[in-house]
């Protein structure tokens, strides 16, 4: 079987690919499409491998990375699906209150490339909680295929209430000094932008390639934030203009940058849509907009 890279991979697939991920296509059509790119020695056996997320080799902090103290806990979403459980990571060693972040998850649950992320903002030296919001439905069920249709069973109105509740347990947690910002993914940036809508005290927010709220919503932010796009993200990027539009004329703080030549979900690297470069830039960029707004 050829070993495939980015460059034997033509748009249209990560298209395709983009299309399955966001339930536009079942996975029988996405199986059905897939097979007219495998020509010669590109099989497709070999490009449902390469599409697939590789959770094996692409974790940068371990859970049991001695830096860290990382648990999971579980805390009640009244409003949501009842009882919810998350990884909550931080500094082994800090003799002062932190500040927490909030990690939010695809539209899959918390797959090991999320609660890596809740440990890459730890070791930065912060608080972080990432919640499943499949909890109510046995939680992640260790792929990213059943995830997806696990997840469809909740509304997302649902489980903006579950992440709501993760801010309230976070901001009055022992350790965490009260000030509270979040980052999001996909469906996460969706979240990320709504938690800005709905908590006036929320400290910050990252959206990557997020959907945008609606006009009335995104009227009651107040909330600075730092919003990533994908260059090659039509999807999401035609809301960008309407909604920067009310965040610039209620004067919110707001950057937004867009990473030419990329895909959605460049900021996932156990994926080929990964852009590296992008993705380092990116999360630099979070990382001190967070040092900026909540220490």
């Amino acid at each position: 079987m050829k070993k495939l890279t980015k460059e034997d991979i033509s748009q249209e697939v990560f298209d395709l690919y983009d299309d399955y991920a966001h339930n536009k296509i079942e996975r029988r059509q996405f199986i059905e499409k897939l097979s007219i790119f495998a020509v010669g020695t590109v099989t497709l056996p070999s490009l449902l491998s390469f599409m697939t997320p590789n959770y094996t080799d692409s974790i940068l902090i371990p859970s049991a990375d001695p830096r860290l103290e990382t648990q999971y806990i579980t805390y009640e979403s009244p409003k949501g699906g009842g009882t919810i459980r998350g990884q909550l990571s931080k500094p082994a060693e800090t003799k002062k209150k932190l500040p927490g972040i909030i990690v939010v998850h695809e539209n899959r649950g918390l797959n090991p490339y999320i609660k890596d992320v809740g440990r890459r903002a730890a070791v930065e030296g912060f608080i972080t909680l990432a919640p499943d919001a499949l909890s109510p439905l046995g939680g992640y069920p260790g792929n990213d295929d059943d995830g997806r249709e696990l997840q469809k069973k909740r509304t997302r109105e649902e489980m903006l209430e579950d992440f709501i509740a993760a801010y309230e347990y976070l901001k009055s947690y022992k350790d965490c000094n009260g000030h509270v910002g979040v980052v999001g993914f996909c469906f996460g940036g969706w979240i990320s932008n709504m938690m800005a809508v709905k908590i006036p005290s929320l400290s910050a927010a990252v959206p990557y390639y997020g959907g945008q709220p609606t006009k009335e919503e995104a009227e009651k932010i107040k909330t600075s934030l730092l919003l990533h796009y994908a260059g090659l993200d039509t999807r999401v990027n035609e809301g960008w203009p309407a909604f920067e539009e009310i965040l610039k004329k209620n004067k919110v703080e707001n950057t937004a940058y867009f990473y030419p030549g990329v895909n959605h979900g460049f900021h996932n690297n156990t994926t080929p849509r990964y852009d590296e470069t992008a993705a380092t830039l990116s999360w630099k960029r979070t990382i001190k907009f967070f040092n900026d707004k909540l220490k």
